[in-house]
């Protein structure tokens, strides 16, 4: 099954957003996008251009873009505010919690440069907290795609939906194996690979990653369970508590803290369900640095084979 997924091209997930909010741009008239100094990076620049007076640079103010795209819902539009992940989720949470979740409204915050993956900018701005930031708001759904595709798709997915939602995407080129022409289901997780020996349940750019784990692991006799779990929040309960309840231990996946993240999200929900042998692969309570994506994968080990040890690890366990 995992054959299908095959590394044809690379494509930045930020790319894939631009291309969607272009489409939506045409699509509903209602799409206004907001960004912090930063169109080039969130590529934003054909909404611009066929749009231009649907677009606003609020400078570096982050605190005063997402008040203005708040107060935007309260005139029936619906606004996308884009940033880096860091400054979207840390500058800015009181703004968030007070003025877009407690309140319930339908913005789209849209945060690329999330994770190590940033790369050379380092740790001031490769953000490993911001999903549990988000998920642990009421009222916040939070997404992760793990590739162009689906990043587009999600893009498309969250402009139907009512209420807040912080979307994660990143900076580099990745692999792009899903389907162009998918349709993206909030709160629906993907199996990518049907087994009887583990559960992994992987996030964002950590997917294909695992991919490239379950592949190794056949080769040694072992059935991966992969599931993409795109969506965070509101989290599929049940794919995990069938697919563990089958295969009786989990591993997760996620370019994230330890603390916060998918792991604890799946932690929880098997916690409750059905206690199971669990283990996690994410940065372990530690700030990045300055580095290429691959080199700084590789040192805070979640990469392929990191996921490989922790699979061996929770079968020993079993």
């Amino acid at each position: 099954m995992l054959d299908q997924y095959q590394l044809n091209e690379k494509k930045d997930t930020r790319s894939g957003f631009g291309a969607a909010i272009a489409e939506l741009g045409t699509e509903n008239e209602k799409v206004i996008v907001l960004t912090a100094d930063l169109a080039g990076s969130l590529k934003l620049n054909d909404f611009i251009a066929r749009f231009p007076g649907r677009f606003y640079d609020c400078g570096i103010a982050e605190a005063n873009m997402v008040g203005i795209a708040a107060g935007l819902t309260i005139g029936g539009m619906l606004p996308f505010a884009t940033s880096f992940a860091n400054f979207l989720t840390g500058r800015v949470y009181d703004q968030i919690r007070q003025s877009v979740a407690y309140s319930g409204k339908n913005v789209k915050l849209c945060a690329s440069h999330a994770g190590l993956t940033l790369g050379e900018d380092g740790a001031t701005h490769q953000i490993l907290e911001d999903i549990g930031m988000m998920r642990m708001l009421p009222n916040m759904t939070v997404v992760v795609p793990c590739d162009y595709n689906q990043t587009r798709a999600a893009t498309k997915a969250i402009a139907k939906m009512d209420g807040p939602v912080y979307l994660r995407f990143g900076r580099p080129k990745v692999p792009n194996f899903t389907n162009p022409g998918q349709t993206f289901v909030i709160g629906k997780a993907e199996f990518l690979s049907k087994g009887e020996d583990v559960t992994l349940v992987a996030c964002g750019h950590m997917v294909y990653k695992s991919i490239e784990a379950a592949r190794q692991l056949a080769g040694e006799g072992i059935a991966v369970e992969l599931i993409n779990m795109a969506t965070i929040k509101p989290l599929d309960e049940k794919a995990v508590i069938d697919s563990v309840s089958k295969t009786g231990c989990v591993v997760t996946a996620e370019e994230h803290q330890i603390n916060g993240g998918l792991g604890d999200a799946v932690a929880g929900v098997i916690a409750r369900a059905h206690p199971a042998p669990m283990e996690m692969v994410a940065v372990h309570d530690h700030f990045g640095e300055s580095g290429k994506p691959d080199e700084l994968m590789r040192k805070y080990h979640i990469d392929t084979v990191d996921i490989v040890q922790a699979v061996r690890k929770v079968l020993a366990r079993k």
